[in-house]
């Protein structure tokens, strides 16, 4: 009941070149007499057996897609025809979603009570294990953009149908052209801010000027990244009217320091900015953290945008408000949550990355199938060689789900009090190794991948996934381009490292290990399984 059936139905049936039914519509036209009228004269009952009826000629037809109601699953014949005669896609959606989508439709007569979400609460209880028994696809519509769910739903089925078939390896296409514009939305309340994806996107001053508060701007950015966009972007702001100041830093994992921070600190006094200035990181990782942080700190606060020019940025760290600075004993120790006005990711940049560059941000895209959606790792798995290819539409879409995932774990967990941990699958092993070696001797993104290989590694030693799926992440780790094998830093120096982390509580190590592909799990380790895994991962 009210998870958006009918509109994500529609638009599956046209991307299928299928026809669309919604069952409800069906009762209607054939009764001629509405939902709400049906249930008050002949009471819920009639109903019911009106829509058993309905779901048993409707399921009987092909090339439909079907939209049924909420309550359909309670007649046991007809969770039989939809079962045997069909793929079911089960909208999963929580109480508060229902409920806001619901609260002003007067056609919904189960829901004309003096407490609906009472009500809603015990339709739930009663219905999810019909649900569950029936449903092959299970998707949950807390996401933002109904057309990143509609692509999700058509890799399942295209991976139910290979599973079908004899040899077959799922390559489904995403759906969005290289052309096409995205744009998601961080949901966070009054701190709610939009994600735009697409190409040419910096060239948009409209939508980058109508995030800026003031007539200040202070671009960030650094040497390498300066001299491929820094200038256009600048001459777009001063063509809105805007006073702009830039600050080129140098380019590198071992800048994101105190002496950086401070040359941002230094030129925003210089040039008088006010609490009206708006910051810009152009740039990367390190970039956007830096910014951040200044933003966050500059006058208690002001306000700043993200355009990330970086594979990894786009992917993971321009979304969800974590900034800071690196120290010689841990890596992001220092810093704050600060979210952006928007972020703006031209994925037009992406074609000027350099090849290792474009490696270490697949890392990140890995990482966000491996915990939280088995699907999208399958098709990471079928694609990786368009990705590293840079097919425009394949990279648009790596970007666009991954921001949708980071972006519904960040809804739900802002300031990773629990749920947004899993975000760090691989980072405990990584961050060890950025430290351990030293800032910029692996990209970030290299230590991640080979910090998910090691991560792996750990969940199957202590029984939680098998060998399989162990040998899948190697695998895609190293068709990504990304290192497998972790540096020999000594036993004793990994576990010191990695007890410097800041998920970590009462001194015991937290790792994010995996139960699964798509499902994560917050664990200590047994210091002998670590030291296994240690031992059979450096090399």
């Amino acid at each position: 009941m009210g998870a958006g059936k009918t509109t994500i139905g529609r638009i599956l049936a046209r991307k299928l070149g299928m026809r669309f039914i919604d069952a409800d519509y069906e009762i209607e036209a054939r009764s001629g007499a509405s939902i709400p009228w049906i249930f008050e004269i002949e009471g819920e009952p009639s109903f019911r057996r009106r829509e058993a009826e309905v779901v048993r000629d409707l399921t009987a037809l092909k090339g439909v897609v079907l939209a049924t109601g909420g309550g359909a699953i309670l007649n046991p014949a007809s969770r039989a025809y939809l079962k045997q005669r069909g793929t079911v896609i089960y909208l999963r959606a929580n109480v508060n979603s229902i409920l806001a989508r619901t609260s002003h439709d007067k056609n919904r007569p189960l829901l004309q009570t003096a407490d609906p979400r009472k009500r809603i609460e015990e339709l739930a209880e009663q219905r999810e294990p019909f649900y569950q028994e029936v449903a092959d696809v299970i998707i949950d519509t807390g996401r933002p953009n109904v057309q990143s769910m509609v692509q999700t739903i058509m890799t399942h089925l295209a991976r139910l149908e290979c599973q079908a078939t004899p040899n077959c390896v799922t390559q489904a296409k995403p759906s969005m052209s290289e052309q096409t514009n995205i744009f998601l939305s961080v949901e966070l309340g009054e701190r709610s801010y939009p994600i735009a994806i697409g190409p040419g996107l910096l060239g948009d001053a409209e939508l980058l000027t109508r995030h800026v508060g003031g007539n200040k701007v202070a671009i960030v950015t650094n040497t390498t990244v300066a001299a491929l966009y820094l200038e256009p972007l600048q001459r777009s702001l001063l063509a809105s009217g805007k006073e702009v100041i830039t600050i080129v830093l140098p380019d590198g994992e071992q800048y994101k320091n105190w002496s950086s921070l401070m040359q941002i600190f230094d030129a925003l006094l210089t040039h008088k900015c006010d609490r009206k200035t708006t910051l810009v990181a152009l740039g990367g990782g390190v970039i956007g953290d830096l910014t951040g942080y200044a933003a966050a700190s500059y006058m208690r606060g002001v306000g700043f945008i993200q355009l990330p020019t970086t594979l990894l940025a786009q992917v993971d760290s321009s979304v969800g408000g974590k900034t800071g600075i690196n120290h010689p004993m841990g890596k992001n120790m220092i810093g704050a949550f600060y979210q952006p006005r928007i972020v703006i990711a031209d994925t037009a940049t992406l074609e000027t990355l350099p090849a290792r560059e474009l490696s270490a941000g697949l890392a990140e895209v890995i990482k966000h199938g491996a915990i939280t959606d088995a699907a999208f790792f399958d098709w990471i798995e079928a694609n990786i060689g368009q990705l590293m290819a840079r097919d425009k539409s394949a990279l648009a879409y790596a970007v666009a789900r991954s921001c949708e995932i980071k972006a519904d774990i960040v809804r739900q967990d802002e300031r990773e009090g629990g749920l947004r941990a899993i975000l760090n699958f691989g980072h405990t092993f990584g961050h060890a190794i950025e430290a351990g070696l030293g800032y910029g001797q692996w990209l970030h993104g290299e230590a991640v991948g080979c910090g998910m290989v090691m991560a792996a590694d750990l969940s199957a030693r202590m029984g939680l996934i098998d060998a399989g799926a162990v040998q899948r992440i190697r695998a895609l780790v190293a068709a990504a381009g990304l290192p497998v094998q972790a540096p020999d830093l000594g036993l004793a120096r990994w576990v010191e490292l990695m007890e410097v982390d800041k998920k970590n509580e009462g001194g015991a190590i937290k790792f994010i290990l995996l139960k699964a592909l798509g499902s994560p799990n917050i664990s200590t380790a047994p210091q002998e399984q670590l030291l296994a895994t240690l031992a059979a991962c450096v090399r």
